[in-house]
């Protein structure tokens, strides 16, 4: 994947018309210079807030740097500071389609856009590689001045070792920072379940939305006969027998595992959307979290 396959001019002057948003999240945690789409914002003084990369440098406060030599960042009323978090799984079973119904480059197109509203809004960005071999994480950053980075950071994130996604989204809500909105992307192939590591997120003060990924081999299976499935992440063999009551049941079974997802999210106040890599991208971006409130 090279940066033009990312996405195109006119898909990122859509994107950049967008803005994510949060509702949900812990009060006082998203004030702060976001550049704020609406009209009429007050340009009061309201407040500091320590200096982060990619603030505008007109707004520190050069007397109490020189006083002080701590660079405090001013705040002025009604401008919010969203701070955005994207969760990518990059475990090996992600790298499984075809072509453009591949799991890990359909996700790779779908986090760079929304790190790309994310800049374009000054939002503060952060994208981490949860699960598989570890990887070095995008950010803290804002502006568009880093959205090269960011679509240099995408294209050469590989997918590859096992996921434990509780552990790591712990993990993360230990040590990723303040809370804003947690948009996880992953195809949800862990031994353990996510439960655990959203409820991390939800105890940290995160506005959670959790985007489920499959391939449509993987939701309807051209299988049958007798077959040796490998497990792409533990390399573990499983003999098998498939025919037309055999597939027809797990068809029912996916269905009935995000039916459940969807039910439990609800419940706790998670966004779900359920994303096919047969469709596009964008929608899960235009139609999919618009629906849902994140993106407006």
């Amino acid at each position: 994947m090279a940066d033009g396959q990312l996405f195109d001019e006119k898909t990122r002057r859509k994107l950049e018309q967008l803005m994510l948003a949060a509702t949900r999240v812990r009060a006082g945690a998203i004030k702060g210079e976001r550049r704020s789409v609406k009209r009429g914002t007050s340009i009061e003084f309201a407040d500091y807030r320590n200096y982060a990369p990619g603030d505008d440098l007109r707004r520190l406060d050069w007397n109490i740097y020189a006083r002080l030599g701590r660079p405090l960042t001013r705040l002025y009323e009604d401008e919010e500071d969203l701070a955005v978090h994207l969760l990518l799984d990059r475990s090996a079973s992600m790298n499984w389609g075809e072509g453009e119904t591949n799991k890990f480059d359909f996700a790779r197109r779908l986090v760079a856009g929304l790190g790309t509203i994310s800049l374009t809004t000054n939002d503060r960005l952060v994208i981490a590689a949860i699960g598989g071999d570890g990887a070095p994480q995008f950010g803290p950053a804002r502006g568009r001045a880093y959205g090269v980075g960011l679509l240099n950071y995408m294209v050469n994130l590989k997918a590859a070792g096992r996921a434990d996604l509780n552990a790591a989204l712990k993990d993360y809500a230990l040590k990723g920072g303040r809370p804003g909105l947690a948009i996880i992307v992953s195809d949800l192939f862990t031994p353990n379940g996510i439960t655990d590591g959203i409820n991390a997120l939800l105890g940290k003060g995160h506005e959670v939305a959790l985007i489920h990924v499959l391939a449509p081999e993987e939701i309807t299976p051209p299988l049958a006969g007798d077959l040796r499935l490998i497990d792409v992440e533990t390399g573990a063999a499983q003999e098998v027998s498939i025919d037309g009551g055999m597939r027809d049941l797990y068809i029912k079974r996916v269905q009935e595992w995000r039916d459940d997802l969807s039910l439990d999210c609800a419940k706790r106040g998670v966004h779900f959307v359920a994303a096919e890599t047969s469709g596009s991208w964008e929608k899960v971006i235009l139609y999919d979290l618009r629906r849902a409130g994140v993106v407006k």
